[in-house]
């Protein structure tokens, strides 16, 4: 399922962004991006995603920026005294010139202007940056959430039209009986030489009659429509279920297309076919 959370944080002088996207995959597919300062905590802030986001292709930054001012480099004085002493010396032993700007010249000389300190990150920051990817993530969950209930009503719209196209087959179900032994029957009375047994006859159209009658795909699929609305319902993730759900309702749609041999029929299981199509590929969505 698509969702984004965002969260930030100032932490002495800096700010700590975290920026967590997700889209549709079948398992859980995480990339990171992380701060130099930070990638030694990478495992512990995969662990702490995959037990918030079951399953998705889960891309997630971390980054600081720091206040313009925090960022001055400081200007190494005892090493721009010893420039001054050796470059003046070495000026006087050869006879040359001192220079008119030392300051300009000192201040290009190596690691004059190099900032030395390496940043270590303490405890008291980690816990905020934990902070912030567990607000970012919960961020991201509400929006998954609210695609969600979208999603379900989507899901309930479409159940309800196959559920009403279904109770629309009935009465062309009936007539079907009737159209096909009133067709055989015809076609054995235009052919007065034929004789044949009534009583068999009547066995053979129970027989034929049995082989196309829909009774039990139709109530398959009236408990599987059920059991997609109850799994529904369900807080846990269900995409994949609901995914086999709407598979085993097309199986029971498809069997009724092909015992359907009315024009009438068919063009209301062609509908329903229309409707589960669209329930399949915003299945691809749901957790």
């Amino acid at each position: 399922m698509t969702g984004f959370g965002r969260a930030e944080a100032n932490f002495q002088g800096k700010k700590i962004f975290v920026e967590v996207k997700t889209l549709n995959s079948k398992s859980l597919d995480l990339s990171t991006r992380i701060s130099s300062l930070y990638r030694e905590k990478d495992i512990q802030i995969r662990q702490t995603i995959a037990a918030r986001l079951i399953r998705g292709k889960v891309e997630f930054c971390l980054w600081t920026e720091r206040d313009n001012s925090a960022e001055a480099t400081p200007i190494n004085t005892l090493l721009m005294e010893q420039y001054y002493k050796q470059l003046r010396t070495a000026t006087q032993n050869m006879g040359m010139p001192e220079p008119t700007d030392w300051l300009a010249l000192l201040l290009r000389m190596p690691d004059v202007m190099t900032k030395t300190e390496t940043e270590e990150l303490t405890e008291e920051e980690w816990n905020v940056v934990q902070q912030v990817i567990n607000e970012a993530l919960q961020h991201l969950t509400d929006f998954r959430r609210q695609e969600g209930a979208a999603l379900q009503r989507k899901f309930e719209e479409k159940l309800d039209n196959i559920q009403r196209l279904l109770q629309e087959i009935e009465p062309f179900e009936k007539q079907r009986v009737e159209k096909i032994r009133a067709r055989i029957i015809d076609g054995l009375q235009s052919i007065p030489e034929v004789e044949y047994d009534k009583n068999r006859l009547e066995q053979e159209l129970i027989y034929y009659i049995e082989k196309l009658d829909i009774s039990e795909e139709k109530q398959r699929l009236n408990n599987h429509l059920k059991y997609f609305r109850e799994t529904m319902e369900n807080e846990e993730a269900q995409g994949k279920k609901l995914g086999f759900i709407a598979q085993e309702m097309g199986r029971e749609i498809n069997t009724t297309g092909s015992k359907s041999n009315q024009a009438e029929m068919q063009n209301i299981v062609v509908m329903m076919k229309d409707e589960l199509e669209q329930i399949k590929e915003q299945v691809l969505n749901a957790l």
